[in-house]
């Protein structure tokens, strides 16, 4: 794996997320540093005071240590001692102690602050104690050659236990604005998308507010304007299509009764079949037409079992080999005739090309499927997309046996769409097709 394709996977896809990730990492990044530089300007200043306070005030116990009689020194130790450092009286001077340099920059500024303010009057010696970072030990030689021990312990001020209270807080507050901030950038975004999934061929278009910022209100306003636009130009195509394979019908109707005329036998019956012909290609041009207005058709609380058996039934009286397994359990609501429509297609392409038909109807979650299977010779892999376009046939000639203006396919997926679902073909092993149809289950009108 390659560390592009690494960074891919780990790196989310939506916009959301990646805007996301982007201000709160920067947004934190920026509180840490902010606070980091915080707490180093803090140490420097109290390192500089501790300090400066230390040269001010340890000279000063020393000096009055050194004027108390040796016997009254003991009861001042713990009044003059500080929080970073005390005072001890050892019973001779450590020397073996004394040894080496202090090995922290801190415990180094103090030695060296202690030996100039008290190394003028007193003899003075600082070594640090090993295995204690930070901890230094000054031995001072008082006027009377008595020793004293200053134990250092320096270290900077503790933090307030209400600070990582208020970090967490702010931390929160980060992890919430961003939230809320990428959600207001990227809603519109996801409201726009959404629009433009649910805008099929039926044109039943979703309506976006043109409210919010500028930028927001003009592209849902320019979206509502392409919407019209497509509606009205699909609407004049559909027009101009139904209305086209509606006029032809008057004039194919007369050349019909001007055949049954005409002397020549061969003749006649050659000009019947082309005539034939073109009555089933107006047939499907109206069909397709019809098909996208699909929609209009109001749901309701459908019997699948009983639609499935009446189209069986019609075949079966036809004598055609159509079969029927599965069942529901329950009504669902559909457009009862588009599924009708939808399954009569399929099932007429099947015995188109294979001679037989098998309906099964499965239902998978809170969805049903139906698909239509034959054991024809199959579509293409490359074609098996292409195919749902409309007037595109894999059957190059267009015949008496497997001829039409390739819309069956096309009609039923346009129908598919307005139930809610989608058309899909494969290719099944062993040879033949599958076409299926999945639509959605509900049992009642709230979704």
């Amino acid at each position: 794996m390659t560390d592009t394709t690494a960074v891919r996977r780990i790196w989310p896809s939506s916009l959301f997320s990646r805007l996301f990730l982007i201000l709160l990492i920067g947004l934190i990044a920026s509180h840490v540093l902010t606070f980091g530089l915080f707490l180093y300007e803090r140490s420097q200043t109290w390192e500089s005071m501790l300090v400066s306070y230390t040269e001010l005030d340890v000279p000063s116990s020393v000096a009055w240590l050194d004027r108390l009689p040796a016997d009254e020194r003991p009861q001042w130790l713990d009044r003059l001692g500080r929080r970073t450092y005390r005072f001890m009286l050892p019973a001779a001077d450590d020397r073996e102690s004394a040894v080496g340099q202090p090995d922290t920059a801190l415990s180094a500024r103090l030695a060296a602050a202690i030996e100039r303010a008290v190394g003028k009057q007193f003899e003075v010696r600082a070594s640090p104690v090993p295995g204690e970072p930070g901890h230094l030990r000054v031995h001072v030689k008082l006027s009377d050659g008595s020793p004293l021990l200053i134990e250092m312990f320096p270290s900077l001020v503790p933090m307030s236990r209400w600070l990582p209270i208020i970090l967490a807080v702010q931390f929160a507050a980060i992890l919430i604005c961003t939230w809320v901030a990428v959600r207001l950038a990227t809603r519109p975004l996801t409201k726009l998308a959404e629009a433009a999934d649910s805008l099929g061929p039926d044109m039943q278009m979703t309506r976006l507010e043109a409210k919010g910022t500028d930028e927001i209100a003009r592209a849902s306003s320019a979206f509502n304007a392409m919407q019209d636009r497509m509606a009205a130009h699909m609407a004049e195509r559909v027009q101009i299509l139904a209305s086209i394979s509606h006029d032809l019908q008057t004039p194919i109707t007369r050349m019909r009764l001007r055949t049954d005329l005409m002397d020549d036998d061969a003749l006649r019956d050659s000009l019947q079949r082309d005539l034939t012909t073109m009555s089933r290609l107006v047939s499907e041009g109206i069909a397709y037409a019809r098909s996208v207005h699909a929609a209009t058709e109001a749901p309701v609380l459908a019997d699948v079992n009983a639609l499935m058996d009446s189209l069986v039934g019609d075949y079966e009286d036809a004598k055609q080999n159509v079969r029927l397994n599965g069942r529901l359990l329950h009504p669902i609501i559909l457009r009862p005739q588009a599924l009708r429509r939808v399954i009569g297609n399929l099932v007429d392409n099947a015995l188109k090309f294979s001679g037989a038909a098998e309906i099964v109807v499965r239902e998978e979650g809170e969805e049903v499927t139906f698909s239509v299977l034959d054991r024809g010779p199959g579509i293409p892999e490359h074609e098996l997309t292409t195919v749902l376009q409309p007037f595109y046939r894999v059957e190059a000639s267009r015949g008496e046996e497997t001829g039409g203006a390739g819309l069956g396919l096309a009609i039923a997926q346009q129908l598919s769409k307005s139930l809610g679902g989608a058309l899909r073909l494969r290719n099944r092993e062993g040879g033949g097709l599958e076409a299926s149809v999945r639509i959605p289950g509900r049992r009642t009108n709230h979704k």
